[in-house]
């Protein structure tokens, strides 16, 4: 199969004012970046907001959940602001799912929502992910003036690093987002992608894969270290993946590299980080 088209995305979610929020959406846009995601935390900004005030004040970036926990809402909440963002972004929304990251129990507490096993959260998902489907599309299908704009569904991602998680994610998803650790190592990242072709078969190809980068370059901020719960020199030095380091054209070498022999072809960097990463845009995006 022919090497997938490079996507870049920054993940971003926190703004001073609602000016400094849209001028980030808009100087994505200009670096040619093709997505704007946002997290789901008690610490950023409600994500579906947040893009709604990016998408309108852009023309071309696409904006993302980046990823919404499944335990923290019900499928027809999702399905109900998924429909509202496609609508008003014009078609330009795609809809992260995940079965709720590592410490999001703490925060399922403020949202009245129970955090449930492991299993039972990815049958959530599960669920979740199917009355979206099938809502979007009655939706699509009515008289109703409230429609996608992408039909049936917007595009959906999912967050996945086990082999249950791929198994879903490979039956349902457009996109799939490896949530591996920052301290994945290049052999571990593989090893990944391995298990997840096994598992998905077929379906292997059909999917968009995309990496995260938590960092560029040697020279990385302190507090770094308290988002990533782990020192980034010592990613540095152990070649962990999730730091890109090099010159503009080394970055964008090795970033050929993965996708050639792995499938990595949307790449997503933390938003401290998207100028760094900017010439790789410019090198890459499109190609």
């Amino acid at each position: 199969m022919h090497p997938r088209t490079f996507r870049f995305a920054v993940v971003a979610a926190q703004a001073p004012t609602a000016q400094a929020w849209q001028g980030l959406a808009r100087r994505a846009e200009g670096l040619g970046y093709d997505t704007l995601l946002a997290p789901d935390t008690m610490t950023t900004l409600e994500p579906f907001t947040a893009l709604a005030a990016a998408a309108t004040a852009t023309e071309r970036l696409r904006v993302g959940t980046f990823v919404l926990p499944a335990p923290f809402y019900t499928p027809s909440e999702i399905a109900w602001r998924a429909l509202a963002l496609d609508l008003l972004s014009g078609g330009r929304f795609d809809l992260g799912l995940g079965a709720g990251r590592p410490g999001a129990e703490d925060e399922v507490v403020h949202r009245e929502r129970r955090f449930g096993t492991p299993a039972e959260r990815v049958k959530q998902l599960s669920d979740a992910i199917h009355i979206v489907k099938e809502e979007l599309a009655a939706a699509a299908a009515s008289r109703s003036p409230l429609k996608p704009v992408q039909k049936p569904h917007p595009p959906i991602l999912v967050a996945a690093a086990g082999p249950k998680m791929f198994q879903l994610a490979a039956a349902e998803a457009d996109i799939l987002t490896l949530g591996l650790s920052p301290a994945t190592t290049e052999d571990g990242l593989a090893a990944k992608i391995a298990e997840l072709r096994a598992v998905a078969g077929s379906r292997f190809d059909d999917l968009e894969l995309s990496h995260n980068l938590a960092g560029v370059g040697t020279e990385l901020p302190g507090y770094l270290s308290q988002q990533m719960g782990m020192d980034p020199a010592e990613l540095i030095r152990t070649g962990a993946p999730s730091i890109l380091t090099g010159t503009p054209q080394e970055m964008a070498d090795t970033l050929r590299r993965r996708r050639d022999d792995l499938g990595i072809s949307y790449i997503a960097v933390n938003g401290m980080f998207m100028e760094k990463l900017a010439p790789v845009v410019e090198e890459l995006a499109g190609n």
